[in-house]
């Protein structure tokens, strides 16, 4: 009788640990239709390598910033993005140059797995995502994430990031997803971190 009940018990706590994570990755994954991450990697860890890295960064967003204004939806901003990667891609080469540094740069938009990442203002959790990538050299240095639509680049206040989940039609679930901050979700997060390594 006693072994009964403890098969019961294993058993149901399978079947809703299976549908949090399926929800989980649900979530997840509506999340990530709505936003374009940028990705910028680094050549190597040098310090000239990691300052150059956030100086491509600053180029690259003031071009995107331009290029997204005005976009209300995710796949608008996507094609503006696709039709400009070379302007892209010659901004970040021109910062490279004026360096002094021979490294090519390459830029792309395609879909990255990406870490559960925390930010001043709001949380994403691990998942694939649309990412412009932008690869420095060797692109085997530190890299930095944000997401350039909706533009939480710069998302510093409460007003900012309402303003940019308004932008990104995010619903009242995926606003609480990623504005709840780490301790609220942080068992919905990590759950979506070991699906995703045990997916590959």
């Amino acid at each position: 009788m006693i072994k009964r009940t403890i098969c019961f018990f294993a058993a149901v706590a399978v079947i809703f640990s299976g549908a949090y994570v399926a929800h989980a990755a649900l979530e997840q994954r509506a999340l990530s239709h709505k936003l374009i991450r940028l990705h910028v990697v680094a050549n190597s860890d040098s310090e000239e390598d990691q300052a150059l890295k956030l100086q491509v960064r600053d180029a690259v967003l003031a071009e995107v910033s331009g290029l997204t204004d005005g976009c209300d939806r995710v796949d608008v901003a996507k094609e503006r993005l696709q039709q400009s990667l070379p302007v892209l891609e010659q901004a970040a080469q021109r910062v490279v140059e004026q360096a002094g540094c021979s490294d090519n740069v390459t830029v792309s938009l395609q879909q990255e797995v990406f870490p559960t990442r925390y930010y001043d203002t709001f949380t994403l959790p691990a998942g694939e995502y649309l990412s412009l990538r932008v690869s420095i050299g060797e692109g085997a240095g530190h890299n930095w994430w944000c997401v350039v639509f909706p533009s939480l680049c710069t998302a510093a206040t409460a007003e900012d990031w309402e303003e940019a989940a308004e932008v990104g039609r995010f619903s009242r679930s995926e606003e609480e997803l990623i504005s709840g901050g780490e301790e609220k979700y942080v068992l919905k997060f990590k759950v979506l971190e070991w699906l995703q390594n045990l997916l590959r």
